[in-house]
């Protein structure tokens, strides 16, 4: 039958073959490019999200302009095709962010050609909405004991880099008298690159008394055998109208607290190390602070209030943990602000 067809003079099949094969070439050639648009619109979608979160990074009074130019280079890093369009940005009062944009490319076809169909647009949108996180924490220092001279350090992790390095330090060292509780002078520091700037001293003094008859205000009274002690604790701001240490962690990626304390058992203590948390305590009073479960580690960002107190609190090692807070010795309040934030974690897409 093939050679049949092969010598068919007639001229009846052949064009039917060619019709039929045309459509079938027609199909397959448009299946090809159908799957490159596929295929093209992914990568665009991809390299669209992350361009888009990227640039929720910048800072507020960054431009709309500004913010397109960043937009269409981290498009084209991220191996998008195309022209990126920022089409929205809204900063709300309360910090609530959110961002629009688009990409669109005119794809080049092959088989469509036949069609006379040259290149297929491919578009994709990217939105995203951020809420109000903490941008500014403020530590001030309530009171701290002990025989055994410490430093508790803030660290942070500025975005793209991953070295730590300390944003304020709170010093302490024993004044070498006091029974049965040692008390000494704390000292509260800023710290900006190289330059440290004291904002808050406590000092406490211990004397001894006959009695505890007269007492000034915030006095803390210690008895041993027939001795009876008393300790003030004085404050200083720097300014005089200070509220303590206020520090800008709005262009923070990672933030931990250190505590170090040569003299005790373990010596270093840190917050995002869950063999050494369960020494901080955190709640909402003075006497409400429950410890940290052991195995844990704290998050910074969701420890400090946003607009309110929180307190804290450090067992520097001379006591075993789990332990009732009355035991610490580090005591501090903790304040926070929340407000646009520069924090890629804490952006999602919403398309």
């Amino acid at each position: 039958m093939f050679k049949q067809f092969l010598h068919s003079s007639d001229g009846s099949m052949m064009p039917i073959m060619v019709l039929a094969t045309i459509p079938l070439l027609l199909a397959v050639g448009f299946s090809v490019d159908y799957t490159s648009a596929v295929t093209t619109r992914c990568d665009m979608q991809n390299a669209l999200d992350a361009a888009i979160i990227s640039i929720t990074t910048l800072p507020t009074t960054t431009s709309k302009a500004d913010r397109q130019v960043a937009l269409q280079q981290a498009y084209l890093a991220n191996a998008g095709q195309g022209t990126a369009s920022l089409t929205s940005v809204d900063i709300g009062a309360d910090g609530t962010a959110s961002f629009s944009a688009t990409a669109s490319y005119p794809m080049p076809t092959n088989f469509m050609q036949i069609a006379k169909i040259s290149s297929v647009q491919v578009g994709v949108g990217s939105s995203v909405r951020k809420t109000p996180a903490l941008v500014q924490t403020t530590f001030k220092v309530t009171k701290v004991s002990g025989y055994w001279n410490k430093t508790m350090t803030l660290y942070g992790t500025r975005f793209g880099e991953t070295g730590a390095k300390p944003l304020m330090t709170v010093t302490y060292a024993y004044n070498g008298y006091g029974d049965p509780k040692g008390y000494g002078t704390t000292t509260v520091k800023t710290i900006n690159g190289s330059t440290e700037t004291t904002v808050q001293q406590q000092v406490c003094t211990t004397s001894t008394v006959k009695n505890f008859n007269d007492l000034p205000a915030g006095a803390i009274t210690q008895s041993s055998g027939s001795k009876k002690y008393v300790t003030t604790c004085a404050d200083t701001f720097y300014p005089a109208n200070g509220a303590g240490a206020t520090i800008d962690v709005s262009a923070m990626d990672q933030l931990y607290l250190e505590m170090d304390v040569p003299s005790g058992n373990p010596k270093v203590l840190k917050s995002n190390d869950p063999a050494t948390s369960n020494r901080l305590y955190m709640g909402v009073s003075p006497t409400d602070m429950p410890e940290v479960a052991t195995g844990q580690t704290v998050n910074i960002f969701t420890a400090v209030p946003c607009g309110q107190p929180g307190y804290q609190a450090w067992e520097d090692g001379g006591n075993p943990v789990p332990a009732a807070v009355s035991n610490a010795d580090f005591f501090y309040t903790v304040q926070g602000k929340c407000d646009y934030n520069q924090r890629p974690s804490a952006t999602v897409l919403t398309q």
